[in-house]
């Protein structure tokens, strides 16, 4: 399919589903995209969309960047959510070793160039993560910062289109979709954590401020690269 194909298409799918729910999606993307992979960082929000794909697809990829410097309790809550969801096909990639030796012997660039830690940890072994895969699933939403205000459901990024089922979804929607299901929280939730990326990078937010501000709080960056 050629770019101008792809936009179309995307553009096609924006309009047919921009009132229909995720659920109702996340069936048609299923069938539609037979190299189909979600990405998940298992953070604050992350049990709804996959709680999601457990209705759909519990087969489904659902590829995790394990960066090396992520939160304990993300590691315990991704255990949690596997069993509890029945989710049969987690993968999980691993910062590439010579990268690391070559740019981040000590483990501490985070401290002199978070874009290219960024890189490191997360872009380049999503990178390989999505080599094969044409269309792949996040759990971005619009409410949760100002740069995300305008994201649609369906994006091409790459020649591969992105699916954002929950980006028209409020806050106060998922928090009833999570307790209607009984969904398990986030430990750090409870600690002032609304958006759990690693460990040197995450702070805690004031009630009421931006669920993105505890991250890279203090610097002019707003996403590690991802998206």
């Amino acid at each position: 399919m050629t770019y101008l194909e792809q936009v179309q298409k995307v553009q096609k799918l924006n309009e047919e589903f921009k009132n229909a729910d995720s659920l109702t999606l996340l069936k048609y993307v299923n069938e539609e995209f037979k190299s189909l992979a979600l990405v998940s960082s298992f953070g604050a929000e992350s049990a709804i969309l996959l709680h999601l794909i457990s209705r759909v697809n519990p087969e489904l990829p659902v590829f995790f960047m394990d960066t090396g410097k992520i939160f304990s309790q993300t590691l315990d809550y991704k255990k949690t959510l596997e069993k509890q969801l029945k989710l049969t096909n987690i993968q999980i990639f691993h910062p590439d070793e010579a990268q690391l030796s070559l740019h981040d012997p000590k483990g501490i660039k985070h401290k002199t160039d978070t874009n290219l830690c960024c890189y490191i940890r997360k872009v380049e072994p999503l990178a390989r993560a999505l080599k094969n895969i044409s269309a792949w699933i996040s759990g971005r939403k619009r409410f949760q910062a100002a740069s995300r205000a305008d994201i649609p459901l369906f994006e091409l990024e790459n020649m591969k289109i992105k699916i954002n089922p929950l980006a028209n979804s409020s806050a106060e929607e998922l928090s009833e979709y999570a307790a209607l299901h009984e969904l398990p929280e986030h430990p750090l939730l409870k600690e002032g954590y609304p958006s759990i990326g690693c460990i040197p990078c995450t702070s805690p937010v004031k009630k009421g401020d931006n669920p993105r501000s505890g991250r890279w709080a203090g610097l002019d960056k707003t996403e590690c690269g991802i998206h």
